[in-house]
C-alpha cells in the first residue's frame, strides 16, 4: 500500500503552522511562543522527513506507469523532497538551538529559512499534483496511448465501431489492472 498520498498533505500544512506559529514568536518575544514554535518546526520536519520516505518507496512503483516527461518530473520531484527533508531538519534544529540558548538571531534566522522552506513545499506538492493529474491520471492515459499507438487490433478492426469498441475494453482493463499492478510491486 502507498502511503505517500495520504501523509503528503501533512507536510504540505505543518510548515505553514510553524511558520505562523514562529512569526507569533518574533511578533510577541514569549518564551512560551519560542517552544510552540521550536516544536512545532520539529515535527513539521519530521512530517516532511516521514513522506520523503514514503515516497522514495512510492516512486519506484509508480515509475514504469508515467510517460518519460512524467518520469523525469518524478525523478525531479524526488530530489527535491530529499533537499527539503534535510533542510527542514537543520532549520528544526536550527531553532530548538535557538529556543534553548535563547538567541533570538538564530531563532529568526531559523524563522526566515521557514518560511523558504514553506515556500519551497508549495512548489513541491504543484510538482506532486502535475505528476498525478498531467502524467499519471492515475496512470492509465499514457498505457491507453500506448495501446492505440503500437495496437495490431485496431489496424485490424473492421470498422469505426470495432475500433471504439476494442479501446473501452481496453480502457476498462487498464482501469482494473494498474492498481491491482501497482499494489502488486508495493508487495515486492
Amino acid at each position: 500500500m502507498m502511503l505517500h498520498p495520504a501523509t503528503v498533505h501533512f507536510a504540505i500544512v505543518l510548515p505553514v503552522v510553524a511558520t505562523t506559529l514562529g512569526i507569533a514568536y518574533m511578533i510577541s518575544r514569549k518564551e512560551i511562543m519560542s517552544k510552540i514554535a521550536a516544536r512545532a518546526t520539529l515535527i513539521a520536519a519530521i512530517a516532511m522527513i516521514a513522506v520523503w520516505y514514503t515516497g522514495d518507496h512510492a516512486g519506484p512503483l509508480i515509475y514504469k506507469f508515467l510517460s518519460p516527461e512524467g518520469q523525469h518530473e518524478l525523478l525531479e520531484h524526488k530530489e527535491l523532497g530529499l533537499y527539503l527533508a534535510i533542510a527542514m531538519g537543520i532549520i528544526a534544529l536550527l531553532q530548538i538551538a535557538g529556543c534553548r540558548l535563547k538567541k533570538f538571531g538564530l531563532e529568526a534566522l531559523a524563522i526566515i529559512l521557514l518560511i523558504g522552506a514553506m515556500f519551497t513545499t508549495f512548489l513541491q506538492g504543484k510538482h506532486g499534483g502535475e505528476i498525478v493529474y498531467d502524467y499519471g491520471k492515475p496512470f492509465e492515459v499514457h498505457q491507453i496511448t500506448k495501446y492505440i499507438n503500437n495496437s495490431d487490433d485496431l489496424d485490424m478492426a473492421d470498422d469505426v465501431d470495432a475500433a471504439v469498441n476494442l479501446i473501452k475494453n481496453k480502457i476498462t482493463d487498464i482501469s482494473k489492472k494498474t492498481p491491482i499492478k501497482i499494489q502488486g510491486e508495493a508487495k515486492k
